[in-house]
């Protein structure tokens, strides 16, 4: 994968996490942005969100926010992003936000995010979803997330092949090689969405 990319992030709006956070999420900004890819992500001017913005405008990128109407009118939205599009609620938030994107990257944070990425991963083991999906592991965020992941193979409810449907990288540097490196995933997930 050499061509221009559309990456979904998801990403938190909070403040009050460690700073590491949004710093690997400008971090992560500036790298999407150098490598020539568009990002798409909640639209959000705070916290994680604005990180990954601020540092893809400042690399020259370009940034598409999906914000529903009832942040937007508590003027939740980033001001300076190259698209900001407005939607009716969280559903088609995320519909949007998956849909065209070449990649995932699920960035630490609260239950929003968690709910994005698991159903990305949900997407993905029905077919319905053929992209990487990489989880940026800042300071071991996922680890126990994995470990739910890996006991759900161990105990058969997914199948050990849907190990691949992820990647866990640890700095945002990672996060566009370890997104180059990984193949589309296979045509066939659907025989494999009932665990054998």
């Amino acid at each position: 994968m050499t061509e221009s990319l559309r990456v979904c992030v998801y990403c938190a709006s909070s403040a009050a996490a460690d700073p590491v956070y949004r710093e690997q999420a400008h971090a992560l900004g500036l790298a999407l942005a150098a490598g020539g890819c568009s990002v798409v992500y909640g639209g959000g001017s705070m916290g994680s969100m604005g990180a990954v913005a601020d540092g893809a405008l400042a690399g020259g990128g370009e940034v598409t926010g999906i914000l529903p109407r009832f942040m937007a009118d508590l003027e939740w939205g980033h001001p300076g992003l190259t698209r900001l599009e407005l939607v009716e609620d969280m559903r088609e938030r995320k519909h949007k936000l998956l849909t065209g994107s070449d990649a995932v990257v699920a960035l630490p944070g609260g239950c929003g995010t968690l709910e994005e990425l698991f159903e990305a991963i949900t997407l993905k083991r029905l077919g319905l979803y053929f992209g990487p999906i990489i989880l940026l592991n800042t300071r071991g965020f996922y680890d126990d997330v994995v470990r739910v992941l890996d006991r759900s193979i161990d105990e058969r409810f997914m199948n050990h092949e849907h190990r691949a449907m992820w990647t866990l990288v640890a700095d945002a540097a990672d996060v566009l090689p370890a997104i180059r490196a990984t193949p589309r995933w296979r045509e066939d997930a659907r025989s494999l969405a009932a665990a054998r």
